[in-house]
């Protein structure tokens, strides 16, 4: 079978994938005809993909989520790699693939990320913050092993939401290393909380996002995290006024920085502005990772990263 990240253009093949996106669209022709819009992938990466003259059965037949067996080409769509299917049917247990095959996953156990997130949040030494923190992630303690962080943008698979947020404490730790002014416990809280809400925000099953909630579409996860963290104050009598709440809040209020990115308020702390750059390097590092891993090893450049302004990235040949 051929890995999605090893196609080429012009390259025919036969395998078994998993239908991340689907969606029924139809074509501008007279009278139109229905034809499916799919996001095709596995476990080395995704790629856009056309089911042309979809037939009533066939939209009975296929749903996001589904295991396929598919006959396809491989063709250059606006200089980007696009599949054309030419036959699809459903996998069967006598196939003998499983669902888990073909989800990406973060390159550590999930349990273990977990349970590196608890420790750190029993290592902090202000009780008030510790139980904030505690409360907040109790609240999602379920989801936590296996959501995503983000839906395509960055660490979007299995375990990626507390890979993300160990790999940022891991930075956090070095940071207050350096500079000793920052509030170790302020920064690992913020850490741990700023996308502490991202599960109550998307609907996601092994990692893979089918959409936004309800919720995460009318508050969304910033300002989810810091009603939390209210919440929190109140359940455990800590006075909401108080400098250390109001301290969180703000953590989880300006970690995107900007408006337009979904920060009402920007960082106007040193723990906060820290907090920013930390979530935005390794978030950017791992659009970087992930476009390279999933693009294949014969293409000097990576597509276009739309969390990069757009920009491809180039494969030194060192």
């Amino acid at each position: 079978m051929t890995l999605i990240n090893q196609m080429k253009p012009q390259e025919e093949f036969v395998g078994f994938y998993l239908l991340k996106e689907l969606e029924v669209r139809q074509t501008n022709a007279t009278p139109p005809k229905d034809y499916f819009d799919i996001t095709l992938c596995d476990s080395s990466g995704q790629l856009p993909a056309k089911f042309w003259d979809a037939s009533a059965t066939d939209k009975e037949t296929f749903f996001p989520m589904k295991l396929v067996k598919v006959r396809g080409l491989v063709h250059l769509y606006r200089e980007k790699p696009q599949i054309k299917i030419n036959k699809m049917r459903l996998a069967t247990p006598e196939d003998g693939v499983s669902l888990t095959d073909f989800i990406r996953s973060a390159p550590i156990d999930s349990n273990d990320l977990v349970a590196i997130i608890n420790r750190t949040m029993e290592s902090i030494s202000d009780e008030d913050i510790r139980r904030i923190v505690s409360y907040c992630i109790g609240k999602v303690e379920e989801r936590l092993p296996h959501y995503p962080a983000a839906k395509t943008h960055h660490h979007a698979y299995y375990g990626g939401l507390a890979y993300h947020t160990v790999r940022m404490l891991e930075l956090g730790e070095f940071l207050c290393k350096q500079r000793p002014f920052l509030n170790a416990d302020l920064l690992k809280a913020g850490i741990i909380l700023h996308d502490i809400a991202k599960p109550e925000e998307m609907n996601a099953e092994l990692g893979i996002v089918t959409d936004y909630s309800n919720t995460g579409k009318l508050i969304g996860h910033i300002a989810l995290a810091s009603a939390w963290i209210i919440e929190a104050a109140i359940k455990c009598g800590i006075p909401v006024e108080s400098e250390k709440v109001i301290g969180l809040q703000h953590l989880v209020l300006s970690h995107h920085n900007l408006g337009e990115w979904g920060s009402p308020v920007q960082p106007q702390t040193a723990e906060a502005v820290a907090l920013h750059f930390i979530d935005a390097m390794d978030a950017k590092l791992q659009m970087v990772e992930d476009a390279l891993l999933t693009t294949p090893e014969s293409e000097e450049w990576t597509p276009m990263i739309r969390g990069l302004e757009n920009k491809a990235i180039y494969r030194l040949k060192i």
